[in-house]
């Protein structure tokens, strides 16, 4: 009886180590609590619109996303050396992080020479929402365009125009 009650253990302890290893392999731990985001304004690369000249009754000036520019109604391109550009900025964020893009109110732009322009910000490189995809220490490049309305001449005189516009990150 002995021989065949410590077959009968051996089998036992065999099985309980056959479940044992298929209980650990199918276990998965947590994943790690979301890293908040950090949103870095590069301040060499803000949203420029470079130079143009205005025609009679105005119009827009339009940067795209993908650096691109164009024009509408009477305003016409100067390539004086005067860079234009849209916005960058770079986000930090676990790869897969959801992050929607919510763009702030229209803004007004005060004239060096008097006058305003209205500041209307476009869409981004990546869309909203988007997925972080770079792995810190690189970072995600988010480009946003907007569009300049320009009216007459004597309403909007040539000069520099400056403000600021918002554009909030929200990690969901």
């Amino acid at each position: 009886m002995r021989q065949g009650l410590s077959k009968y253990h051996l089998f036992c302890a065999g099985l309980l180590a056959l479940l044992l290893l298929h209980v650990t392999q199918s276990v998965k731990a947590q994943e790690p609590p979301p890293r908040p985001i950090s949103v870095y304004v590069n301040p060499a690369q803000g949203l420029i619109f470079g130079a143009f000249f205005q025609g009679p009754t105005g119009g827009t000036v339009i940067i795209f996303p993908d650096g691109s520019r164009s024009v509408t109604g009477s305003i016409v391109q100067a390539n004086l050396g005067f860079p234009f550009s849209p916005a960058i900025f770079e986000v930090d964020a676990n790869p897969g992080t959801l992050i929607q893009i919510l763009n702030g109110p229209d803004v007004v732009l005060t004239g060096s020479n008097g006058g305003t322009l209205s500041l209307h910000i476009g869409p981004s490189s990546t869309g909203s929402p988007f997925i972080a995809t770079a792995t810190s220490p690189a970072r995600t490049l988010v480009r946003i365009g907007g569009t300049l309305t320009v009216g007459s001449p004597p309403a909007n005189p040539a000069g520099n125009y400056s403000g600021l516009f918002s554009v909030t990150f929200i990690q969901e």
